[in-house]
């Protein structure tokens, strides 16, 4: 008996492998096309650090012409949660980066390299482990939880590595005819690689983003198909990739000690390798140290977060942008209209160490992204986002022509209004817009300034009778407001107030802010002209009228 037979022993379906070279052909595509996948575990909630790593795949597949697919990595079906693949694929479109290949559904898929899907593909691992059994580079392995568990006591009271290689990998040396005898008498078993590696060599492999790094050769005999034939990660990511034409394997740096097995495991199936580019994780400062994102403690580590909280998927991607490539920075602010998609985006410039999440600088990158959008986009964002996580909002926004003119105050123009960076903002900041919002609450006016009732009342009174006039244009209102301020005796211009601190109590800015005060209950709002120009005459004097008797 030879390992031949031991091979169809074990696997009398599997088929040749010839037979899957031939169903999966190399892909027609230009010269230096980039093919990359996103190939996440439906385990639970998308990670930021996820989403990274398939913004930057995509990317560069993008870029070059190739293509991007999404391959469920389902073989540890203990850990696997409902639905956890549409969150994947739903999680991809909400930032608009559908796969070009891949799932699409729980059960759906695109392209012609699939299933798409591992636990589907569990023929094709079979007929690469048969094949490996063929020529003596893997084996059945028979030795129990309980041997195992024996075996890594000893090592550690020796003080060894733990794991299964060199002697302590006992059925490695089992004849062919005593493993056909244990696989009849119905023993269980794994298949197990027969690695050629010795630990005391040296590998050396360049790495597109770590640069050059030195590995111990890998030894270890890893399990390639476990007792419920399925496969582990190490081998089917290297039947996969090689099969879907995977030309870069983008992933999260806590593989990279990984690297010596799988450049093995490829070398041995006879495949050529992808290059490898590993991603640094995202870091969070945490009382001066860092850390990474975690799942259990930063609500921010779910790709859910950022839609619940209506962060624009533009400003998320262009943060992540920001954070793989520091050149991206610089290139936003000379082009400031054009595409992400038009960044020449360079995997061997990411930082070889990682990058530190910060809130603001996103919700910076929020109000931009907002601040370039019309009065429209705001206003279907806003409803979108309302309607799934804010039934008050979404009622507000029921008067669409009356909600386009408030999101147009002050939009369109040099410099737009930067006051809203995500969408759970919105209700704040324009419900003083809203008469029921507006006068439903206690009034608790930060006049600054200007703080004496009987001053704030004369100049509401003084503006009702004699300066307002809805149909003035901007400049005249402006002048109006400084003809009232000479009348109070404030100075007209904030230089004249600063160069004469006696003998000017406030200037026309103070007063300009006891308007806008009385008419919003706001210090800072965006263009008051603006906002008188969609309140309208009677509102607006409603309102004044309304703090003139407040104060009395």
């Amino acid at each position: 008996m030879d390992y031949k037979d031991l091979a169809n022993l074990i696997f009398p379906d599997a088929k040749e492998i010839s037979y899957y070279e031939e169903k999966y052909p190399e892909r027609n595509l230009p010269e230096g096309a980039i093919v990359t996948r996103f190939a996440p575990s439906p385990t639970g909630f998308v990670h930021i650090g996820g989403l990274y790593q398939a913004l930057v795949a995509r990317t560069v597949a993008k870029k070059t012409g190739g293509v991007f697919f999404l391959r469920v990595e389902d073989t540890d079906q203990k850990r696997e949660v409902e639905n956890g693949i549409t969150g994947i694929v739903n999680s991809l479109k909400d930032f608009d980066m559908a796969p070009d290949e891949g799932m699409i559904s729980e059960t759906e898929e695109i392209g012609n390299y699939g299933p798409y899907k591992q636990s589907l593909r569990k023929d094709i691992y079979q007929a690469y482990a048969k094949y490996l059994l063929e020529q003596g580079k893997a084996y059945p392995c028979f030795c129990t939880p309980e041997e195992l568990e024996e075996t890594r006591k000893k090592q550690e009271i020796a003080k060894l590595r733990t794991g299964y290689y060199g002697v302590w990998a006992k059925c490695r040396n089992l004849s062919v005819e005593e493993m056909a005898e244990k696989i009849k008498n119905g023993e269980n078993y794994v298949i197990r690689f027969k690695s050629p590696g010795r630990e005391d060599r040296k590998i050396k492999h360049k790495d597109i983003i770590k640069g050059n790094v030195d590995f111990p050769e890998n030894d270890l005999d890893i399990i390639i198909i476990k007792a419920d034939g399925l496969p582990t990660y190490h081998f089917a990511h290297a039947v996969d990739d090689h099969l879907m034409r995977t030309t870069h394997v983008i992933r999260s740096d806590e593989w990279l000690s990984s690297v010596p097995l799988h450049l093995q495991l490829f070398q041995e199936l006879g495949f050529k390798a992808p290059k490898y580019a590993h991603i640094s994780p995202i870091m969070k400062n945490d009382n001066g140290g860092k850390r990474k994102l975690s799942k259990r403690k930063d609500p921010e580590a779910a790709v859910d977060y950022y839609k619940k909280e209506g962060i624009p998927a533009e400003a998320v991607k262009e943060y992540l942008l920001n954070i793989a490539n520091s050149s991206f920075e610089n290139w936003r602010k000379a082009n400031p209209d054009k595409e992400i998609e038009e960044f020449d985006f360079q995997l061997n410039k990411m930082s070889v160490s990682g990058a530190l999440f910060d809130m603001i600088k996103l919700l910076d990158i929020g109000k931009t992204v907002i601040s370039k959008m019309t009065a429209e986009e705001v206003y279907e964002k806003s409803l979108d986002w309302a309607k799934q996580y804010d039934e008050e909002l979404a009622e507000m926004l029921k008067a669409k022509e009356y909600a386009l003119k408030v999101f147009g105050i002050e939009r369109g123009n040099k410099k737009p209004r930067k006051d809203i960076s995500k969408w759970a903002d919105v209700k704040q900041n324009i419900e003083y817009m809203y008469d029921d919002k507006f006068y439903g609450k206690t009034q608790d006016y930060p006049y600054q300034v200007i703080s004496e009732k009987e001053n704030i009342s004369k100049i509401l009174k003084l503006y009702i009778e004699k300066y307002y006039d809805e149909k003035d244009d901007k400049q005249t209102w402006f002048d109006k407001i400084k003809a009232l301020s000479v009348e109070m005796g404030y100075a007209v211009e904030v230089k004249e107030f600063k160069a004469n601190p006696g003998k000017y109590k406030a200037h026309v800015g103070d007063v300009s802010t006891v308007l806008r005060v009385a008419l919003t209950s706001r210090t800072n709002t965006p263009d008051m002209y603006e906002i008188m120009k969609v309140l309208g005459k009677d509102r607006v004097v409603k309102r004044l009228e309304k703090q003139i008797e407040a104060n009395s």
